[in-house]
C-alpha cells in the first residue's frame, strides 16, 4: 500500500510539473496567442486571450491543448470555468476553433471561459447548390459568367480544387482584392474546408 501511495505522490508531482512546464518555459516567448485566420477579426484581442483550435482535452488532468499554428498552450480548467457554445468540454471536437480567457497563476494557465465557435450561418439565397454549380464547372469561369475561389490554404489548393477555381486564402483575402472580377455582375462562389 505504501509503495502505491509513493507512486500516486510521485506521479501527481510530475503531472503537476509538466503542467506548469510548457508555458512557464515559453513565458516571453513569440508564441501567438491568435491562429492567423483569426486574426483578419481579431487582431487586437486582450492579452489574456486565446484563440486557436482545440488539439486535445483531457478530462483527468482538466487541461486542454489549444493549438495556435505557431505553438500549442496547455490550459487547465476546472468545474468553475465558464463553457459557451458546447454542452461538455470532452464533446467539443478536435480540431474546433475556441476562444479562451485564462488567468496566469506561477506560469501555468487556467480558463475563465471558453467559448466554441459555431459554424456561420447563411442566408439560404446566399448559399448555391452543387446541382447549380457543376452545370457552371462545366461550362468554364468565362462562358458561365462567374469566378470561383477556393478560400482554403494553397497547400490544400494545390493537393485538389474545384477546376476553374482561383486560389485567394481567406487570411490573406484584402492582399489578393486585384484577383477578383472587375464586372461586378460576375457571379462570385466561395468556398472552403468547411463551416466555421
Amino acid at each position: 500500500m505504501r509503495n502505491k501511495t509513493v507512486m500516486t505522490a510521485l506521479f501527481g508531482s510530475l503531472a503537476a510539473t509538466c503542467l506548469l512546464l510548457p508555458n512557464a518555459a515559453l513565458a516571453g516567448s513569440e508564441k501567438p496567442k491568435v491562429l492567423k485566420p483569426c486574426m483578419q477579426c481579431h487582431k487586437g484581442d486582450a492579452a489574456d486571450t486565446i484563440r486557436g483550435k482545440l488539439s486535445s482535452v483531457s478530462m483527468k488532468a482538466e487541461t486542454l491543448n489549444v493549438s495556435t499554428g505557431g505553438g500549442t498552450w496547455l490550459i487547465g480548467f476546472d468545474e468553475d470555468t465558464t463553457l459557451k457554445g458546447a454542452e461538455l468540454m470532452n464533446k467539443i471536437g478536435k480540431d474546433k476553433e475556441v476562444k479562451v480567457k485564462f488567468i496566469e497563476e506561477d506560469g501555468a494557465l487556467y480558463a475563465k471561459s471558453i467559448s466554441v465557435k459555431k459554424p456561420a450561418k447563411l442566408a439560404p439565397e446566399k448559399l448555391i447548390k452543387i446541382d447549380t454549380l457543376a452545370p457552371l464547372v462545366e461550362k468554364g469561369p468565362e462562358a458561365g459568367n462567374f469566378t470561383i475561389v477556393d478560400a482554403r490554404p494553397g497547400k490544400l489548393f494545390v493537393t485538389g480544387h474545384i477546376p476553374g477555381a482561383i486560389s485567394i486564402y481567406d487570411a490573406q483575402f484584402e492582399k489578393n482584392l486585384d484577383k477578383l472580377p472587375k464586372d461586378k455582375d460576375n457571379l462570385l462562389v466561395f468556398y472552403c474546408g468547411g463551416p466555421t
